[in-house]
């Protein structure tokens, strides 16, 4: 779906008073979409939103939530369900924390997990079975190639985002008859404050890995105007990801059996002796 040349519904983003929620309400602010934005800042989301004025006559809301919060997020469900002007859901608020899983804060974990998959996954179905009940609507969930790669970052972080990633192919596949489309996009290292509030200095990270937030959204943006379901901005080879889906269903007929695969199976002489 082109959202420059369709009737632009009202875009509710998630985390957008910095990083890249707040890059996502800027452009579709310049697309004409009227705005719903939400961050736990208040004051950040209000400079956020003059920002947007100064260049776009859209309407802006804000609605300052913290989604880690059940009633916030109770909140915010109810409000995706009954206002039928949204449209359009960037799935975006999340948190990271680095370093071993071993020894690792409860707290901390607990703290990302609410809200990168208990929150994300509410606020994802959510959007996805009111947009299926109005027939159409777009649904961005905002994950990351650490979904692919969990040896490569914190464990508890990659596969909350493994989660995103697989409940947005579910997702698409129960509401893309409904005229849904679900968008999942793989951001790799960006320039965002994420890394800051993670402890982690931006500096230190390769400068030929890190993307900027503006050059993210806008490649993300471009992958969902073409009908692209998992956007990774970065890779150069779509054809690429077509291989990996395609290895990944090659696997499916031989998951679930009968009988153990041969080289399980215990014979006779095998057998432990009393």
């Amino acid at each position: 779906m082109n959202l420059s040349v369709q009737t632009r519904p009202v875009a509710l983003v998630t985390g957008a008073s910095s990083g890249i929620g707040a890059c996502y309400a800027d452009r579709l602010a310049r697309r004409g979409h009227d705005l719903i934005l939400l961050a736990r800042d208040e004051a950040r989301l209000r400079l956020q939103a003059e920002r947007i004025a100064a260049h776009s006559d859209v309407a802006i809301e804000l609605l300052r939530a913290d989604l880690s919060e059940r009633g916030d997020l109770d909140r915010l469900i109810a409000r995706i369900g009954d206002d039928a002007t949204i449209g359009l859901v960037v799935n975006n608020a999340g948190i990271a924390t680095t370093g071993p899983l071993l020894g690792a804060d409860p707290a901390r974990i607990d703290a990302m997990l609410a809200l990168n998959v208990v929150a994300a996954t509410h606020v994802a179905i959510a959007a996805a079975t009111a947009f299926a009940a109005r027939g159409g609507g777009i649904l961005i969930n905002i994950a990351s190639v650490f979904a692919l790669l969990p040896e490569r970052f914190n464990g508890a972080y990659s596969g909350g985002k493994a989660h995103l990633l697989n409940l947005s192919q579910a997702l698409d596949q129960e509401a893309s008859p409904h005229g849904v489309q679900v968008q999942a996009v793989l951001p790799g290292a960006t320039r965002t404050e994420i890394w800051q509030r993670a402890g982690v200095d931006v500096a230190t990270l390769p400068a030929e890995m890190l993307m900027d937030v503006e050059a993210l959204v806008d490649a993300a943006l471009a992958g969902l105007d073409q009908g692209e379901r998992v956007t990774i901005p970065s890779l150069p080879d779509a054809a690429q990801w077509d291989r990996y889906v395609q290895a990944r269903l090659a696997l499916a007929p031989n998951l679930s059996r009968d009988t153990p695969a041969a080289r399980y199976r215990v014979t006779a002489s095998a057998e432990p002796q009393p």
